[in-house]
């Protein structure tokens, strides 16, 4: 299935700003709250009442040992309060089967839970579920103000001497490959391709707006290939002075029906993987939407090939080509 898509002008691309950007390379364990507070689901209402209000807290998560079994809220406080329920054990009150997030995702993992979702905080779980911090819109903000304040000009530096890469060699073509094999079920490790490669982009000389596109599409291939290959694939980026050619191949097991799987919301995740707030079934969307030109072609036989093209020409209502 090939198709030309409606292409992300450099005007339309100027919305996909420097935050969007950070948001998908900051982790959650950058932005959370540490040290948090937790409930035993066996203090009664009314403490859990004193400690909010000590503590200046507006929820908190239940643990039962080390393990998360639900989370209380202002609104779980004032329930109570109405139905005369203080004397209660928290457990009576609090939220179970609580959403969560891990601190190795991106923070664009829990923006995405908030939007769905619309939880005001979300517990932060390592990798043995032990809850390590929790999150907040609030954290989030501030993370990225932060963000955005760090000082750039060792990274400008760098920039610099590598914008002139294609400048001094000389060919009748002249590019750069980067190859990365993404291992299935790597969560720890989604998102550090497509990092390095909009790093690249970047010291190459890539506009801003270009390198944001090509990081947000392949940030998604490779969350796909974690996701839902047998035994994960490979992301290869052939960078030219004039495009950028990425190309995201598994052996399996294949995607039975190419055009449903190009529909917003449709997803084959586990239940396991969305409780981890993936597979929202928007990667390809979010992928069609970055991209020049995109092809998909699979089979449950052979497995699955995606390529996608950013121009760096006129062609693809870019005004800038690589130095």
């Amino acid at each position: 299935m090939a198709t030309r898509n409606p292409i992300i002008t450099d005007q339309a691309a100027e919305k996909i700003t420097k935050v969007e950007e950070l948001a998908y390379e900051l982790r959650i364990h950058e932005v959370m709250t540490k040290n948090v507070l937790c409930l035993s689901p066996d203090l009664s209402m009314k403490e859990a009442v004193e400690t909010f209000q000590n503590d200046r807290i507006s929820g908190a998560p239940v643990t039962e040992g080390d393990t998360l079994i639900g989370i209380l809220s202002m609104e779980d406080l004032m329930r109570a309060l109405q139905e005369n329920g203080l004397a209660s054990p928290v457990r009576e009150y609090m939220t179970s089967n609580v959403i969560s997030v891990r601190d190795y995702d991106p923070v664009i993992e829990a923006l995405k839970t908030f939007n769905k979702k619309k939880y005001g905080r979300l517990p932060v779980l390592d990798k043995n579920d032990h809850v390590i911090g929790i999150i907040t819109k609030g954290d989030i903000s501030n993370g990225l103000l932060s963000a955005l304040q760090r000082d750039y000009h060792a990274e400008e530096l760098i920039r610099y001497r590598a914008s002139h890469l294609f400048e001094d060699i000389i060919s009748d073509r002249t590019s750069l490959i980067l190859r990365y094999d993404i291992q299935k079920g790597d969560f720890v490790h989604g998102g550090n391709a497509s990092s390095n490669i909009k790093r690249a982009l970047l010291r190459l000389g890539a506009s801003p707006q270009i390198a944001r596109r090509c990081g947000i599409a392949v940030y998604e291939a490779e969350m796909n290939l974690i996701i839902h290959t047998n035994n994960g694939g490979i992301l290869r980026a052939e960078i030219e002075p004039h495009k950028i050619t990425i190309e995201a191949y598994d052996d399996g097991p294949g995607i039975e029906d190419t055009q449903l799987a190009m529909k917003p919301g449709y997803s084959t995740a586990t239940n396991e993987v969305r409780e981890m707030g993936f597979g929202a079934g928007m990667g390809l969307v979010n992928i069609k939407r970055c991209v020049d030109e995109m092809t998909l072609i699979s089979s449950t036989e052979r497995g699955t090939n995606l390529y996608m093209i950013i121009c760096l020409e006129d062609g693809g209502n870019s005004s800038k080509t690589l130095n």
